[in-house]
């Protein structure tokens, strides 16, 4: 991106290492040895334009070990934290020798943590050839948390489970294609810490939401480096699977004022972080995590977009998600959609065509920008899928919010002279229940945490089928297998991307818990012995339905004319306002027109929605139709109760 770039640079004669602090006296390079446990050398770098330190020691080469200690004032109150005896990672470290460790030193000042902290070590980049993403429009994204996903995966080996490189397995691969995977979307697999609070309760982050390092890959993910994460990409693309990236740009493990000092704190917390107007010495929290990172900052918009174009061309990286991506568009002022930084993240040359996927809230003042981000962002659509999950409980007079969902939501993103949808619908993400969680259980069960299930969210709009929690009786457990069932029906009959977190589609289970970010353990971890083999056959053909017809990769909001919808009621008869606004509905037909790309023809598409307790007959307009689930033909069907069916018209001599 820039002429002089940051960090540890290889050159014909050494390596030239360069830093940025604006409120820094001093910032001396420190040199490790091999082990990166004894500290060799400690230089001076010298302060130059834009306040960019830089100092080329000759003879030096990749694989070297290294560290920052910055000089100047120690006056928290003040907004500064400088600390010589902390060893600081490079913000632009690719690569670090070790993971992160919380220890109570990182937050005392005058000791030195040399012994904690893991230094960066020197690489040669190694560029990859960058491809147009791997992701169409309203492909199935699938949400993976690298380490829980592959740890109980049989077929894969025990030295490999846990790592990125497991993703690019075979029988992971065999599997991501028969339920249609466009693209694995990876929670966050850039170098974090844990929470200070864990290790006094036994327990470990999993989900790498808490980074220190935004390029340096997590080493207990990825052993063997970016090569790592570049093998496993080109082995997906190989297979037509993109990859996009969870990253965390909005706050760091440094945390609170009480928080450790491993990076960003230590070399320039007033650049790097927000602070409140007149009160350099507390930290704004619009991430509910203990602190924001000022991504308005030109430094720090640098790095971000460094970041991205990074995982590009070293890994060919298809797309990133951003998480309470609302603070990349955050001033003290507020957020703005016209930012500098949203707009230098999708002008950028490299980064202009990849996937960009906005979680379009903070807990900041005016947070919530759910429609509001400006293309080609993706949003996370959390008002679809509560709306989704109301339908399904029984909730009163759900049924245009369901059309709505179904068709895009066009009261979300019409805004802005918008056409097309940016949705990304989902029923079911790492933060929260899992689809089987949603309908086994009517309150959340978080005591495994250690917070007294204070924590998590407390509306789920969830529902348990007449047991909380596992159960042993089959009508009750049928029940739940019919309504997850009908949820995946509806998610992959929703116009947008669609995403699926990785196990729903087999009944995976987290006993309730709807916040198990600390739970590394076989809580989260991926049972493949156990998945629903009856589950994942049907997320299976929903796969190729929506593969099989083109209407699902089209985004354009739909306008009742030309027959492009039709909404009908049970009785095949278009739906009244009566019918619309009645509290107890419990059908609704969708009918829409599309291209059959296997019969290479024009076609119609019925989906029929039935949240009933009974089964029903539905009647569909105008000809004999088939099942696509059954082979059922007929134009009057009896569908079960709580249930979604598929249907195209047969040919008639009119229409051969």
């Amino acid at each position: 991106m820039t002429a002089s770039p940051l960090g540890a640079v290889p050159t014909a004669t050494g390596v030239r290492f360069s830093c940025f602090s604006a409120h820094a006296t001093g910032i001396e390079l420190c040199l490790f040895d091999a082990a990166g446990r004894t500290q060799m050398r400690r230089l001076p770098m010298q302060r130059g334009e834009g306040d960019i330190f830089s100092l080329e020691v000759e003879d030096l080469r990749p694989g070297a070990r290294y560290g920052y200690r910055a000089s100047g004032p120690y006056d928290p109150d003040r907004g500064l934290w400088f600390d010589p005896q902390k060893l600081l990672v490079d913000p632009y470290a690719e690569e670090l020798d070790s993971a992160f460790r919380h220890d109570p030193r990182l937050s005392q000042f005058g000791v030195d943590t040399a012994d904690l902290v893991p230094k960066g070590v020197v690489t040669r980049d190694v560029a990859v050839p960058t491809a147009p993403p791997r992701f169409t429009r309203g492909g199935l994204i699938y949400e993976v948390a690298v380490r829980p996903f592959t740890m109980l995966h049989p077929d894969i080996p025990e030295t490999m489970r846990g790592t990125i490189a497991a993703l690019g397995h075979p029988s992971v691969i065999a599997h991501l294609k028969r339920i249609g995977v466009s693209a694995v979307e990876l929670l966050p697999i850039t170098a974090w810490i844990d929470e200070r609070h864990l290790p006094a309760l036994g327990l470990t982050n999993g989900w790498g939401y808490n980074p220190v390092a935004f390029m340096a890959l997590d080493p207990r993910l990825a052993p063997g480096g970016m090569s790592e994460l570049a093998e496993t990409v080109a082995a997906l693309h190989r297979e037509g699977i993109g990859t996009i990236l969870d990253l965390v740009f909005n706050h760091t493990g440094e945390s609170d004022r009480f928080g450790a000092t491993l990076s960003m704190r230590g070399l320039d917390n007033l650049s790097y972080y927000h602070h409140m107007p007149g009160d350099p010495g507390t930290l704004i929290n619009d991430t509910g995590t203990g602190n924001t990172v000022a991504c308005d900052h030109p430094q720090v918009r640098r790095l971000i977009v460094d970041t991205l174009r990074h995982f590009v061309s070293h890994a060919g990286i298809d797309g990133f998600r951003f998480d309470l991506a609302t603070v990349l568009g955050r001033s003290l002022q507020g957020f703005s959609r016209d930012s500098e930084t949203l707009a230098a993240i999708f002008g950028d040359d490299l980064l202009k065509d990849r996937v960009l996927i906005a979680e379009p809230w903070d807990i900041g003042p005016g947070g919530y920008q759910l429609g509001n981000f400006p293309p080609p962002f993706l949003e996370w659509n959390d008002r679809a899928r509560d709306d989704l999950r109301r339908y399904w409980r029984g909730d009163a007079g759900m049924t245009g919010a369901l059309a709505s969902a179904l068709a895009g939501s066009s009261d979300i993103f019409s805004g802005h002279g918008q056409t097309h949808t940016r949705s990304v619908n989902f029923l079911a993400a790492h933060d929260g229940f899992t689809l089987m969680d949603l309908v086994s259980h009517a309150h959340k069960h978080n005591e495994a945490n250690g917070e007294n299930n204070r924590d998590g969210h407390d509306d789920n709009h969830s529902w348990n089928n007449g047991a909380e929690g596992a159960s042993a009786d089959a009508a009750i457990n049928d029940a739940r297998r019919a309504d997850v069932k009908a949820l995946l029906s509806t998610l992959f009959a929703t116009r947008g991307a669609i995403m699926l977190t990785a196990g729903d589609e087999g009944g995976r289970s987290q006993q309730g818990n709807n916040n198990a970010y600390a739970q590394d353990n076989p809580l989260t971890w991926v049972h493949w012995s156990t998945l629903d083999e009856t589950l994942v056959e049907h997320a299976s053909r929903l796969a190729q339905i929506r593969r099989r017809f083109q209407v699902f990769s089209e985004t354009g909001f739909f306008t009742g004319q030309d027959g492009d919808v039709e909404w009908l009621d049970a009785d095949g008869l278009p739906m009244t306002a009566e019918q619309w606004q009645a509290a107890d509905a419990t059908h609704l037909t969708m009918v829409l027109r599309t291209a059959d790309r296997d019969a290479g023809s024009d076609t119609r598409l019925a989906v029929i929605f039935t949240r009933g307790r009974s089964a029903s007959t539905v009647t569909l307009p105008d000809q004999d139709w088939r099942d696509l689930m059954t082979g059922r033909d007929g134009r009057q069907f009896v569908v079960d109760p709580r249930s979604v069916t598929f249907a195209i018209p047969l040919p008639t001599a009119e229409n051969p």
